[in-house]
């Protein structure tokens, strides 16, 4: 007969739905295990990057600019005169004196025009001499013709006192007598006259002299004007130093106010360096500078700021106070620090690669392992060349990384290795 078998069919449903629940238990507890774990930490080379210690203490503020060596006394020789190159004596990098000849320039018509005034000069200056001697004549003839009117009115004056005298001792007729009253009047009259012409001859010597002597000045004038025209075609540097540049050649024709050459001195230099426009609004006359010359350092003031921007820098003039450094040179490239303030007590740091001043920007700062750096939220005060103040988010004695951390922007934590 047949035995009936117990069913399997529920110890297998069991089994499956345990299983089941076991598989779902683990891949839950896989998907929270998974959702708490941390990304993963990206390297980075430590050779590759600059590590700073945030310090506190004195900091000294300074802006950085390139610029050139310029000398101060510095000469544009131009042209006077229309003229043609006939000669370039001198070269530049030449040492000249104030009368050394540059070049030399021809133009016939200068030349005639100097000969043409020094002689109507000349003929001015004989007819000034002739009209002096002619009014002094004039006056001396009129001194004479004074002096002989009043001898003769004294004469007729003696007379008819004489004649009165008679008169009255009845020795001269009273016709005798009125006639000599009458020549006595003439003569005084004639005196009179012949007085106020000598006066009038030596009033008059001035004004004539005057007149000519105007004309012969305007002629001296104008004669030295073209003698310095017909000069000026011999270029000479009037200035002592060196002969920088010529800009002309041979055979050029160069007209009046062309430039022909440049003379400066090299003793005297300043420097003029450009300062990054949103660095210069702290600059001011007369703060102490730097110029380095990668040749040695000289220590300065600026002595002037310009007044408008220029490519997206202000051009700073600083005045060199101490000895040049050996092959110091005008148009020489140079360096420039200019020294704003003194802060005495601050925290600060060397400046990261994107750390502007007066803002907030995220710096990654070093654990105490030195292994692991985390970012930060730092905000930034003021900044000088090499440093900047750190207003909140840092110690110090923090160490941070001040390189470029642009490419770990999505990760706000590295390990360095």
């Amino acid at each position: 007969m047949d035995i009936q078998r117990p069913s399997q069919a529920k110890a297998k449903l069991k089994k499956r739905l345990l299983i089941g629940a076991g598989v779902a238990a683990a891949l839950v507890g896989i998907t929270v295990l998974l959702a708490r774990l941390k990304p993963a930490v990206p390297n980075v080379d430590r050779s590759l990057v600059w590590v700073e210690t945030v310090k506190r203490g004195p900091m000294i503020r300074q802006v950085h600019g390139p610029g050139t060596l310029v000398p101060v006394d510095i000469r544009w020789i131009a042209a006077r005169t229309q003229g043609r190159v006939e000669r370039i004596v001198l070269l530049p990098g030449a040492t000249v004196d104030p009368d050394s000849v540059i070049m030399v320039l021809s133009n016939p018509d200068v030349t005639q025009a100097a000969v043409d005034t020094a002689s109507q000069l000349k003929a001015g200056e004989a007819e000034l001499s002739n009209l002096r001697v002619t009014v002094q004549r004039d006056v001396l003839q009129s001194e004479s013709e004074a002096a002989t009117a009043k001898a003769q009115y004294e004469q007729a004056r003696l007379q008819a006192e004489v004649d009165e005298q008679l008169f009255k001792d009845g020795l001269v007729a009273e016709l005798e007598l009125k006639k000599s009253k009458v020549n006595a009047e003439q003569a005084d009259t004639l005196n009179s006259i012949a007085q106020k012409r000598f006066a009038f001859a030596k009033d008059s010597v001035v004004p004539q002299l005057a007149v000519k002597q105007a004309e012969v000045d305007r002629l001296r004038d104008q004669a030295r004007l073209k003698q310095a025209e017909a000069d000026a075609l011999s270029v000479r540097a009037g200035m002592r130093g060196i002969l920088q540049v010529v800009p002309v050649e041979v055979g050029a024709q160069v007209q009046p106010g062309t430039n022909l050459c440049r003379v400066a001195d090299p003793t005297r230099l300043k420097a003029e360096i450009q300062v990054a426009e949103t660095q210069a609004k702290d600059v001011l006359i007369g703060q102490s500078a730097q110029i380095d010359t990668r040749n040695g350092t000289v220590d300065g003031k600026v002595s002037r700021v310009a007044p408008s921007v220029q490519n997206g820098t202000v051009m700073v003039e600083v005045a060199l106070a101490g000895e040049l450094p050996k092959g110091a040179r005008p148009d020489l490239s140079v360096d420039g620090v200019v020294e704003l303030e003194h802060l005495d007590d601050v925290v600060y740091v060397g400046r990261p690669a994107f750390g502007q001043e007066n803002s907030t920007t995220g710096i990654f700062v070093l654990d105490s392992d030195g292994v692991y750096a985390t970012r930060m939220q730092v905000q930034l005060g003021r900044s000088s060349v090499n440093t900047i103040e750190i207003v909140k988010g840092l110690q110090p004695g923090d160490r941070v990384i001040l390189s470029d951390m642009s490419q770990w922007d999505s990760h706000d934590r590295v390990k360095l290795n």
